[in-house]
């Protein structure tokens, strides 16, 4: 039993945010299938816990292929999604305002802020970028994520292309941590990690998207 526990958490962990590239398909065979939808409206970047003490390797390559994506005009806006998850500053607030810093108008970035899980990002950040008349949309995130996040949106019958990270476009940048002042993307006092609110199993049905309230669209949507 024990050993079974570790396989499933080792599953689950590798089912989470990582710049890991499993031998699927091809991250620049998925890139130039979908540029041809050029320019997005928007773009989806999932969120990353925010370290005061260190720029991740994951926030900083999804921000840089962010910011890549919108410099040579393949989109036009950014949505940054996470909520304040793991650490107590709202994960999509933080990346916004890296990418302020890095240049990147503020009018062109917008926050979601509920998702605690990668298909959440996918869900809530959907409709916001509906809500602000944004239709041609794409997944711009790590390959590993991005495969994971295809069944997903392939089962809902999300109108969402993808935009893995392509590295040696990123590398190349060398662009170093700017300067931020974090404290406008702190969580409410109320704030509790979600390790604390919530059990292994239903942090394991988040990451699957089931603990999302579906609507009636939703379900239609699937059967088409």
């Amino acid at each position: 039993m024990k050993y079974l526990i570790t396989i499933c958490i080792i599953i689950v962990v590798f089912n989470c945010c990582t710049v890991l590239n499993p031998i699927r398909k091809s991250p620049y065979t998925t890139f130039q299938a979908n540029i041809h939808n050029l320019p997005f409206d928007a773009i989806i970047v999932p969120g990353v816990p925010y370290n005061a003490a260190n720029w991740s390797e994951v926030m900083r390559y999804r921000i840089l292929w962010s910011k890549f994506l919108f410099e040579k005009g393949y989109t036009k806006n950014i949505i940054f999604s996470g909520a304040a998850v793991h650490s107590p500053y709202v994960e999509s607030k933080i990346m916004a305002l890296y990418s302020e810093a890095l240049g990147i108008p503020k009018t062109n970035i917008f926050t979601e802020e509920k998702a605690e899980h990668s298909t959440e990002n996918v869900y809530y950040s959907y409709y916001l970028a509906k809500k602000n008349g944004f239709n041609n949309i794409a997944l711009a995130t790590d390959p590993y994520q991005t495969n994971n996040l295809r069944r997903y949106m392939i089962k809902y019958n999300f109108d969402i292309k993808t935009l893995p990270i392509q590295f040696d476009s990123v590398v190349i940048m060398k662009i170093k941590e700017p300067m931020i002042d974090p404290s406008s993307a702190m969580a409410e006092e109320s704030y509790k990690a979600l390790k604390k609110r919530e059990s292994f199993f239903k942090r394991l049905r988040g990451t699957m998207g089931k603990n999302i309230p579906y609507t009636d669209e939703d379900r239609q949507r699937q059967k088409k």
